[in-house]
């Protein structure tokens, strides 16, 4: 075997925890729901959450860790072209939501449908200025760590996931106050649609934060992935983007 061919020999790389990142997701949605929904039984979906949620989040913290250690001497990896693939693929789910909305909405003779309370614009409003602010900060944090300031990105950072925790947070208020006049998902179609695009915006703030959180915890020891941060970045970025949709279109119009 030639010189240059040991040097570029194939190297195959395994890593036991996409396994058990399937093994808990599986626990802690399909099983889960399929327990309570399905076969009427709550004791069996706690079960379900238990072993998925623990296993979901160990494995996502260990994948994360084995990448940020490049341990597979990978360097920059697919982090960052990967990423406007997925960002692409996500976009494309939101946008046959919209799709749907915008077919019953333009079907619809009169809108909202009878039995839609009066929804306050305030707190989306200030949901907004809350999320375009993350924006901002999560901008500042890769500025502080290109320029070699970690203790500025950490810090940046932190307010980040905050400010996307706030955001959540204001999210939920409005639904429990929404819930308890009598607004839930099978009021009417209106509500079908609130829920369902709020509720998927949501996930992905937190899916966010769940991102920014892998990115914190190495941080603290020194070990920062420069590309990972930049990926996060960018998912958040389209996170905020679409907000503005689903705030334009579910509320103001």
């Amino acid at each position: 075997m030639s010189e240059y061919a040991m040097e570029h020999e194939l190297k195959w790389h395994t890593s036991y925890w996409p396994l058990i990142l399937s093994v808990g997701v599986l626990f802690l949605l399909p099983l889960a729901f399929a327990f309570y929904f399905v076969y009427k039984n709550p004791f069996m979906s706690v079960v379900s959450l238990g072993i998925g949620a623990p296993l979901t989040l160990i494995s996502i913290a260990g994948w994360v860790k084995e990448g940020i250690e490049d341990i597979h001497h990978y360097s920059e990896g697919h982090s960052i072209w990967a990423m406007p693939i997925f960002i692409l693929a996500e976009a494309l789910l939101f946008i046959g939501f919209f799709a749907a909305y915008w077919v019953t909405r333009l079907s619809q003779s009169s809108w909202p449908p009878p039995g839609t309370p009066e929804i306050s614009f305030l707190i989306p409003v200030i949901m907004t200025i809350i999320l375009i602010s993350s924006s901002v900060t999560i901008h500042f944090s890769e500025k502080k760590l290109e320029e070699g300031d970690n203790s500025w990105f950490v810090i940046w950072l932190i307010v980040t996931m905050a400010l996307g925790s706030i955001f959540l947070g204001l999210s939920a208020y409005e639904w429990s106050e929404l819930w308890h006049e009598g607004f839930t998902p099978k009021t009417n179609i209106y509500s079908s649609a609130f829920f369902s695009l709020t509720g998927f915006h949501g996930s992905h703030v937190l899916v966010g934060i769940g991102i920014f959180l892998c990115a914190l915890i190495p941080a603290f020891g020194g070990k920062i992935s420069k590309p990972y941060v930049t990926a996060a970045s960018m998912y958040w970025h389209f996170v905020d983007i679409v907000w503005l949709f689903v705030v334009s279109q579910v509320y103001f119009w």
